[in-house]
């Protein structure tokens, strides 16, 4: 069997020890040479930029996140130690870890460095779908004869190279099918590198929790807890049409997933879905002219992605969580596909009318979605309201003016409530 020392990069006879630089850093594995599909995820990637650019946190528990009432981004390794987890409320993450240093995000900083990454990886591969800004998968297929090396020694060199040019890390899964590279990336971080061979995949997922299929949330596991579901083995044993009956088509994607299958392709060209943004509010707030303030801010960050994505929407979403953590949300569908604020907010200002109790809240959200591009967006007159093309016609002056001298140039009175 054929090794990989990730250190020096050298192949050699499979042995604990690398023979060339002594390092035990190696991967050995029958199938290492052969299988062509990865995931690349950063670890604790938003406190890996914050340590690396301010080194005097280096020892220190690092929680990125917004505010005592808001959730925590992503956690340094040393306050996950403390049981510190993503999406945890903040209020939480600082009873578990009194000692972190929070930090509000910077997620131009991050954004920058995603982009440094992702032009590495296009350097060994055309096709690369990222899912977020730290993590994506990569198609190594036909790359051997480019780079004279396999994909495992070009994989480990790119993660060597993010660590040395970026002082960042990262952790590699590599399979047959993004399934199973998608596993695999969390099985050795940080700075791991896993691999799931096809002649091993019935055994290595034999024992494993479902809840490792990517998008089985909390209500999927309950219902399939409910069903006497709880590892792979439990989940093979159903026969395809029960699992579809008793959970629709989920039911099918379970059922090949439980024996390793996945046909999905590696894409670079995958479609945004949707755009939205949401704020955390530090006290609940009643005033809905104070939330309109909010609405109004988020409507125009949602316009901005769209505009500069040149994607207009059909579907807007406002998003509402009460004081008890409870989540509403409403949709509002219209005619002709938008990209611009002042009709984002107008319908989501509709949405938000539909409460008028009064009652508390401590976050609220914008969304657009069901898009497509943007060269019929907007085009259509309203019978209704008369003023709407002089209205974009203002908002595209505006965006002129914040392009060229700053966000806050221009700005209209409600945005300062």
């Amino acid at each position: 069997m054929t090794a990989l020392c990730r250190d020096c990069l050298s192949t050699y006879e499979a042995g604990r020890r690398c023979p060339h630089c002594a390092s035990l850093r190696t991967i050995e594995h029958p199938e290492l040479f052969d299988l062509t599909i990865a995931h690349m995820d950063c670890d604790a990637f938003y406190a890996a930029v914050e340590k690396r650019d301010n080194p005097s946190l280096a020892d220190k528990p690092v929680i990125i996140g917004g505010g005592k009432r808001g959730v925590v981004s992503t956690a340094c390794y040393i306050a996950r130690v403390n049981g510190v987890r993503s999406a945890m409320p903040m209020y939480k993450a600082l009873k578990l870890c009194p000692n972190a240093v929070v930090i509000k995000p910077r997620m131009q900083a991050y954004i920058d460095a995603s982009r440094a990454i992702r032009s590495f990886m296009q350097e060994l591969t055309p096709v690369v779908q990222p899912l977020s800004l730290d993590e994506a998968f990569l198609d190594m297929s036909g790359t051997q004869r480019l780079h004279g090396a396999p994909p495992a020694v070009m994989l480990a060199k790119l993660v060597k190279r993010i660590q040395i040019e970026l002082e960042l890390s990262g952790s590699i899964g590599l399979s047959y099918n993004k399934f199973l590279a998608k596993v695999a990336s969390d099985f050795d971080k940080p700075h791991g590198f896993f691999v799931i061979g096809q002649a091993e995949t019935t055994k290595f997922l034999h024992d494993k929790p479902v809840h490792l299929i990517w998008g089985v949330g909390s209500a999927t596991q309950r219902s399939l807890n409910k069903a006497g579901i709880r590892t792979f083995s439990d989940l093979s044993r159903w026969d395809q049409q029960d699992l579809i009956a008793r959970f629709g088509h989920i039911g099918d994607r379970l059922w090949h997933l439980a024996r390793g299958q996945d046909s999905r392709r590696v894409s670079s060209n995958d479609p945004i879905k949707s755009i939205s943004h949401e704020t955390t509010f530090n006290h609940d707030i009643t005033d809905i002219a104070v939330l309109d303030g909010h609405l109004w801010r988020l409507a125009q960050k949602v316009s901005d992605r769209a505009k500069s994505k040149q994607l207009a929407g059909h579907v807007i979403t406002l998003k509402l969580k009460r004081s008890n953590h409870s989540t509403i949300t409403r949709r509002i569908t219209i005619q002709h596909a938008t990209q611009m604020t002042d009709t984002i907010y107008q319908n989501a200002r509709i949405l938000l009318d539909q409460f008028k109790t009064n009652e508390p809240f401590r976050l609220i959200g914008c969304g657009l979605s069901h898009l497509c591009l943007d060269d019929q967006a907007d085009v259509t007159e309203d019978l209704f309201d008369p003023h709407t093309k002089q209205r974009q016609k203002t908002e595209r002056a505006t965006d002129v003016i914040r392009k060229k001298f700053g966000s806050h140039a221009i700005t209209k009175g409600r945005t300062l409530r």
